[in-house]
């Protein structure tokens, strides 16, 4: 039973946990625009951020909100914003200045079926690829998608400390099956929680360097008010935050934005084994559809079919070298996605000629149910 010192237990829609948890990782300002099926998230931090003196804004358009947090961030505040397809498309351009400038802030995306406007009230998980490569130019990309209530309010945390102490934006992503899902959650008190913030410049110099970085390659923020002189821009910049186009200065800029990932990829990756000690086939799912492949699975090894599943819980950068260990031992791959078919182009870069990878794809608003997972392992497991 849970110690109430400890936390608290509460029945939650998976939006609300969200909100929840953003509260709970210190984020004290909000801008946003209502959006199906992510108005939840705005509703609940506008009744929660004022009891904790913090700040929301209803902003006019999605791209006012992006911008609205990204200069709350640099002005010193944890900032979220949250939208669905629609959005996260005007948000990209954004997004796009937060990584290069490298601000923090967290971006939620509440999937709906698409493309346009689409099917608002349904679940999809279409946006796979746009969080990874929705913004121009070579970037990383930090994207978590939890797979439960529990997980959002979770990963919501875990979003916040990784955008804080990565200097980056971190998106989560889950559908509207799971947005409006309601569980119980342990709403933790803020003393046991693990809660981490970004690194300050301390000590100003008149030789001080903004984007200068040292053995973490994660530049020191500067306060404002703290008596920094500071150069914030989008553009390719050298380590005094101004303009360059220096092939030296650039490339080194570049390789390190790219490689802050992998640099700390201990903190970053994340994912869920179910089974694949002895499996013969491999289920690869996320979000509501590991779900259901989790029930498939265990009805599947009632029948004697041995099969597990791989669940990314970081979607972005995909945790490819705990993929490709299991990988040897496995003949057939089965990647159910509510979209016509996208993660599986990223899994079928680890596999070979001795593999079978097929998709389960639901494009009609409908969630992936059990029995058409199960179906799908038995006619793999048939073929074998």
């Amino acid at each position: 039973m849970t110690d109430s010192k400890q936390s608290q237990r509460v029945n939650l829609q998976g939006n609300h946990a969200c909100a929840m948890g953003a509260i709970a990782a210190g984020c004290r300002f909000y801008a946003g625009y209502p959006i199906t099926p992510s108005s939840e998230i705005a509703e609940r931090m506008s009744v929660e951020l004022p009891g904790v003196e913090g700040i929301f804004v209803q902003m006019e358009d999605e791209i006012a909100s992006m911008g609205a947090i990204l200069g709350a961030s640099m002005g010193g505040l944890k900032v979220m914003t949250a939208t669905s397809g629609p959005g996260f498309s005007l948000k990209q351009e954004n997004l796009g200045y937060a990584v290069g400038a490298e601000i923090p802030c967290v971006v939620v995306n509440v999937m709906r079926g698409g493309p346009s406007t689409g099917l608002p009230t349904r679940p999809a998980q279409g946006d796979i690829m746009q969080a990874r490569w929705g913004t121009h130019g070579d970037h990383p990309a930090l994207v978590l998608a939890p797979a439960s209530v529990p997980e959002i309010y979770e990963q919501t945390i875990r979003a916040f400390n990784l955008a804080e102490t990565l200097r980056m934006p971190v998106v989560i992503l889950y559908d509207e099956s799971i947005g409006h899902l309601s569980e119980t959650v342990s709403l933790k008190n803020r003393e046991n929680l693990d809660i981490q913030n970004r690194k300050w410049a301390t000590e100003p110099t008149e030789d001080f360097l903004p984007y200068a970085v040292g053995e973490d390659q994660i530049p020191d923020m500067v306060r404002p008010g703290d008596g920094f002189r500071s150069h914030t821009t989008g553009l390719t910049h050298a380590p005094d935050g101004f303009p360059t186009q220096e092939p030296a200065i650039v490339d080194a800029y570049m390789q390190r934005l790219l490689g802050k990932l992998d640099h700390h990829n201990a903190q970053v990756e994340s994912f869920e084994l179910l089974d694949v000690d002895d499996a013969d086939i491999l289920v690869i799912a996320y979000g509501i559809s590991s779900r259901a492949a989790r029930r498939a699975i265990k009805m599947a090894r009632a029948e004697g079919i041995k099969v597990g599943m791989f669940r990314p819980v970081t979607v972005w950068p995909f945790p490819a070298t705990a993929l490709k260990a299991i990988l040897p031992g496995i003949r057939s791959l089965l990647i159910p996605e509510m979209n016509a078919g996208q993660l599986i182009h990223e899994v079928e870069r680890y596999t070979d000629a001795r593999h079978t990878v097929e998709g389960l794809n639901r494009i009609d608003g409908e969630a992936i149910a059990p029995n058409e997972i199960l179906d799908r392992i038995r006619e793999l497991a048939a073929s074998e």
